[in-house]
């Protein structure tokens, strides 16, 4: 039962982490000049993008290795 808790909550982890990127990417999109802290918005865009990538090879390995974290 904890194991399938633990798959779970990684899965959960790593939906979470990607929805907050994307949120962010659209954010920089809608407006660039808007976010006075970064100042190179491609840059921070890149960013965004790359915690997209490693959050989905993340869910990518718990599927293949770890075939109940996709039943949740």
């Amino acid at each position: 039962m904890i194991r399938e808790k633990i798959l779970e909550a990684l899965m959960k982890h790593a939906e979470g982490n990607i929805a907050k990127a994307k949120v962010n990417v659209e954010i920089f999109l809608a407006n660039p000049v808007g976010v006075a802290t970064h100042g190179d918005t491609l840059d921070t865009i890149t960013k965004e993008l790359k915690v997209i990538t490693d959050n989905e090879e993340v869910i990518s390995v718990l599927s293949k290795h770890f075939p109940f974290a996709t039943k949740h």
